[in-house]
């Protein structure tokens, strides 16, 4: 399946405009690239400011999703996009699926929350406790967020529990660390015989410059589709659920593993 990747920035507190980024970029991954799916970055709807997201965290009933969705819909394209969620006394940094139809058949609650000033997203966000994948296109999709990558153990309980053989990554990524980014995404691809869809923040908010580089990896650790640093971008490429299961048979390191040691 054709699967793009859109790299924005953001409008902090203006989701109206947001909005109207997403919906240029789905058009485009529809009538350039024949995508079928398009993944977003982190907190698309409100920008990433913990400040911002506090005030304008809506819950999915109204607001930026339902529009989302509408998009998706019209469009007849899937998106995955990170947004803020506000259920209760609580507010998530979320990523959510929508399908073709602009229904909503899998969501995940951002699990590891980078808790390093300046940010802190512990003051602003509740944790998830949980991980999600998705079916689409004859492949099983993980979700995760941003820090998220940083835990090899998540991704490797994705394909171990859930079969995933792609993992989408929405992010908002800083400048300082963009190697860190660059090397990790890779690296969940080798050592997970996995697809990485990673799409990442370009631009500013508040003082928090983002470091782009987004990329569509595929199992054998080569990257297919890569994008600048610092430009908003539309890439894209075929994932093949035939691929993954070559690179697994060929090097069956899944199977290999020892269980009885990690524990």
């Amino acid at each position: 399946m054709k699967v793009a990747v859109a790299q924005i920035s953001c409008s902090l507190e203006d989701p109206e405009a947001n909005l109207l980024k997403v919906r240029d970029f789905t058009r485009r991954a529809k009538d350039e690239a024949g995508a079928e799916l398009i993944i977003f970055p982190e907190m698309i709807d409100t920008g990433y400011s913990m400040r911002v997201i506090r005030e304008h965290a809506n819950d999915w009933n109204r607001g930026f999703l339902p529009r989302l969705q509408e998009v998706a819909r019209k469009l007849s394209v899937a998106i995955v996009a990170g947004v803020s969620e506000r259920n209760g006394s609580s507010i998530y940094n979320s990523q959510v699926l929508i399908d073709s139809h602009g229904d909503i058949p899998a969501k995940y609650r951002k699990t590891h929350l980078y808790a390093v000033a300046p940010v802190e997203e512990q003051t602003c966000f509740a944790p998830g406790n949980s991980f999600a994948s998705f079916e689409l296109g004859g492949l099983h999709f993980g979700f995760s967020i941003c820090y998220d990558l940083r835990f090899p153990e998540m991704y490797r309980k994705l394909v171990t529990e859930h079969d995933v053989a792609a993992f989408v990554i929405s992010s908002a990524w800083p400048f300082p660390r963009v190697e860190h980014f660059r090397t990790l995404a890779i690296a969940r691809a080798i050592e997970n015989q996995s697809y990485v869809v990673a799409s990442n923040r370009v631009g500013k908010d508040d003082d928090l410059w983002f470091c782009g580089s987004s990329a569509i990896i595929d199992p054998r650790g080569v990257v297919v589709a890569a994008a600048s640093a610092d430009r908003e971008e539309l890439i894209a490429a075929d994932l093949s659920q035939e691929l993954v299961l070559s690179v697994r048979s060929r090097v069956e390191s899944l199977s290999h593993r020892r269980e009885d040691l990690y524990k």
